[in-house]
């Protein structure tokens, strides 16, 4: 029972950090001049947070669906982060919800469709959620009113000096922010797929 009962509180842990890491990780992305060209790190961080730990619950579950639920979840806790920077004055697009849904449906959906076959879910659902994450969050990108001046009138209070906003770069570095976005992401959710599904494997034996 001791095993188990950590094995709980494991799981726990990590839907809690991975939400703690994910807002983050993807927050200011929305209300900053980085917006575009930074939107890149923002889909990889994302893409990969959300497999990690999709993979793992659904691997250990067996059940097609857990992915949507892990994400469901992982919404819910980053509505109530932005309930709280609303209430504590800052404008509603000041913390945008990433859509996380959608790919874990569709992650969801190759582990039904081959059968709940684990190597097809690291592969071909880690693909999916790499390419789909960047595609659905563009609307998120598109309702923020104006970044560069939500970044200088509520500035972050935990905000490092080297994220300090300066002149916008749009289109410097990046020529298509969603292009490389999804195409980064793909590649590095199956690796990622993988290493969530090693976890499973691991605490599995841990647990036996």
């Amino acid at each position: 029972w001791l095993r188990r009962t950590t094995h709980y509180l494991f799981i726990v842990v990590v839907a809690v950090n991975s939400t703690l890491l994910t807002i983050n990780a993807g927050d200011y992305i929305f209300y900053t001049d980085w917006a575009w060209t930074s939107f890149v790190v923002f889909s990889i961080s994302q893409s990969t947070m959300l497999v990690v730990g999709a993979i793992y619950y659904m691997l250990f579950t067996g059940v097609p669906g857990t992915a949507t639920y892990y994400a469901t979840i992982m919404t819910i806790y980053t509505w109530v982060a932005k309930g709280a920077w609303f209430a504590l004055g800052y404008p509603y697009d000041f913390v945008v919800v990433p859509v996380w849904i959608p790919s874990a449906m569709l992650l969801d959906l190759a582990y039904w469709a081959t059968r709940r076959n684990k190597h097809a879910a690291i592969l071909i659902g880690g693909v999916l959620v790499g390419m789909s994450l960047p595609l659905f969050n563009m609307i998120n990108l598109l309702l923020v009113a104006d970044p560069l001046e939500m970044a200088f009138k509520y500035p972050r209070p935990t905000l490092p000096p080297y994220m300090t906003p300066i002149e916008p770069q749009v289109g410097k570095f990046y020529n298509s922010p969603v292009a490389l976005g999804a195409g980064a992401g793909a590649v590095l959710c199956v690796p990622i797929a993988a290493l969530g599904a090693k976890l499973n494997t691991w605490t599995y034996r841990w647990m036996a």
